[in-house]
């Protein structure tokens, strides 16, 4: 597909004004931050639209990472014992979601999240163990020894920061202990000297990749813990600083995020937290950017190997289609109580008066369609001055970056520069990976248009006012803890005042069906959020007496309002396996949500 020079300049301007930054903890993880679940209990699939086919690929489908080899990871022991660190006890105990050998799909039983990478050729040519989507993009909630299955949900259990400071402690146990280094050995069938020597060869070299993600990569003053992580700030610093050896362009991370749900993200207008990109193999090549993909951004040219990478483009435009068909998940009344049908309709009445100007519901609200005869869901974005949650994607990360042995490939403007915006940076190199990926597959005219998700380039121009996207409710119910960073543990406290919302509590496992969120009592899981943090805040998007703006976007609500309100988020959707059609069902309106449009900010 031909772009435009514009659609650089786009995505550049909006990086510099919109930042991400990496958070990653310096002190140890403990196992204990997270408690252990039974992984014998009974599964529950809802209907989401997708087979068990489908969620069996998902759950393992490479993206291209590429962690360490796949023979030692699976006959690593843990730091401190003989267990096995891929043992299910070890996955539970960071929050990894079991799940049985499959044949198919995952022969030999790793947990959801991750893959089996085989390299046939080329630099990174091998077999790997890899992060998927599906680490973090994938839920379960605990009730009563229940689990509930949440497709395309927020990994609100995996504690990922936790687990990759537990895998660099038990590599460089292996490494510094000759007893475990003779069995990992022993198990890999490497008794000679010559086959040791040529094992510990291959171990050191992943371990110092391993090892310098953890010391330079997830360092952060604070931990994240579980359903945390700044995704897309980790692959800022990565792309601009680690990778490409410049270590001065390291920004301190710390503004953590959740993972978002994933259902209407294909369909939706913009997608991520602050709204900022359209195009899906751009938004799904980046998180992989940011997870042990392989790339090159240290040769001289491209000729010897520069922005080329181990990325599967086809297979993100394979998860890409599952999403388009994934419907959010309907409240399993059988599992977590009825719902009080007259409260939800009173709920309704309040959500159409007070919410719906910012959250699309459904049939929603569709855009114009384009050149390609597609309309998408509008997605409204606010301001975060208007919203008042966390600015800190917004501040943290460094202004500007050296591009060093970059500088002579660049696009223009950045071509021959010595210092240029980060924003800028990280948006050209994020292109030049992804525009190389996509050159290795010989697309024709038709198939590039579908792998850009028929939108049209140039891309539309996301506003430079700081915002966060305000996506339609639907299945909300399934993703605690709520706002962007997880600083709000239930549903019932995002409707009442900030000031009264809780300001230090435990992360847990267990689900409440009560408040809809999680439990926060210490019982199931024992991670401590601390919204008093610097990126943690739970400010913003408050229900008070108060004129509009500045945090305050609703009046102050009754017990008997909230309670009505709840029962409405917990009502939609109101059918199951409903999935949303690109344009919408024949009743569905065109036109925009109230933030959809921004202010541009002045000229000088």
């Amino acid at each position: 597909m031909e772009r435009s020079k514009n659609a650089f300049w786009i995505k550049a301007l909006f990086a510099l004004a919109s930042v991400f930054s990496v958070a990653w903890a310096l002190e140890h993880y403990s196992p204990k931050t997270v408690a252990a679940q039974t992984s014998h209990d009974p599964v529950i699939y809802l209907n989401q639209g997708w087979s068990q086919e489908v969620r069996n690929s998902y759950y393992h489908i490479s993206q291209g990472s590429t962690v360490m080899p796949y023979d030692i990871f699976l006959n690593l022991e843990v730091a401190g014992s003989e267990e096995l660190f891929r043992s299910d006890a070890n996955s539970d105990r960071y929050g990894l979601i079991l799940e049985a050998a499959n044949p198919q799909t995952n022969p030999d039983g790793l947990p959801v999240g991750l893959s089996k990478t085989v390299t046939a050729e080329g630099p990174w040519k091998g077999v790997a163990v890899g992060l998927t989507c599906a680490a973090c993009h994938e839920a379960e909630l605990h009730y009563q020894g229940k689990r509930v299955r949440i497709e395309g949900g927020v990994g609100n259990t995996f504690d990922i920061e936790g687990y990759l400071y537990a895998l660099d402690d038990a590599v460089q146990a292996t490494l510094t202990d000759s007893s475990k280094f003779d069995r990992l050995a022993a198990r890999l069938g490497a008794s000679s000297s010559n086959a040791k020597s040529e094992l510990r060869q291959r171990f050191q070299k992943s371990a110092d990749r391993i090892h310098s993600y953890r010391t330079r990569t997830l360092v952060t003053p604070s931990p994240w813990g579980p359903a945390r992580m700044d995704a897309i700030g980790l692959i800022v610093n990565r792309m601009t600083s680690i990778e490409p050896e410049i270590p001065e362009n390291w920004s301190t991370p710390l503004a953590p995020t959740k993972p978002p749900f994933l259902w209407n993200a294909p369909q939706g207008s913009w997608t991520q937290w602050r709204g900022t990109i359209q195009d899906p193999i751009q938004r799904n090549s980046t998180e992989t950017l940011g997870v042990y993909l392989s790339m090159n951004l240290t040769a001289k040219t491209p000729e010897q190997g520069l922005f080329d990478s181990n990325a599967r483009l086809d297979n993100l435009e394979e998860i890409e289609d599952w999403l388009a068909h994934l419907a959010p998940p309907k409240w399993p009344e059988e599992v977590f109580g009825k719902i009080d049908r007259t409260k939800a309709a009173e709920g309704k009445k309040l959500f159409e008066a007070h919410c719906a100007q910012c959250h699309n519901s459904y049939p929603y609200t569709w855009t114009e369609a384009n050149k390609y005869g597609k309309r998408f869901l509008e997605v409204g974005l606010v301001p975060q001055k208007y919203v008042g949650t966390d600015p800190g994607q917004f501040e943290d990360l460094r202004p500007y970056a050296l591009t060093a042995q970059l500088s002579p490939n660049l696009p223009p403007p950045l071509k021959d520069k010595d210092l240029v915006p980060t924003g800028y940076l990280y948006v050209a190199l994020q292109e030049l990976v992804v525009d190389t990926a996509l050159k290795k597959l010989n697309l024709t005219e038709g198939e590039a248009v579908k792998i850009h998700g028929y939108r049209e380039f140039p891309l539309a121009r996301p506003s430079e006012v700081p915002h966060y996207k305000a996506a339609p409710r639907d299945g909300v119910w399934a993703t605690p803890p709520f706002m962007h960073n997880g600083s709000v543990p239930s549903l019932y406290e995002m409707l009442i005042p900030a000031k009264e919302r809780t300001k230090k509590f435990y992360l847990g496992r267990e689900f409440d069906p009560v408040k809809v969120g999680l439990d926060t009592s210490g019982k199931s899981g024992t991670f401590l959020i601390d919204t008093t943090l610097r990126g943690n805040s739970n400010a913003g998007h408050s229900f008070e007496n108060a004129p509009l703006g500045n945090g305050v976007i609703g009046p102050l609500l009754t017990e008997e309002q909230r309670w009505a309100l709840i029962e409405y988020l917990k009502s939609i959707p109101d059918e199951e396996g409903r999935v949303t059609p690109f344009g919408g069902p024949p009743n569905a309106k065109t036109g925009h949500a109230k933030w959809a449009q921004q202010p541009e900010p002045p000229t000088n």
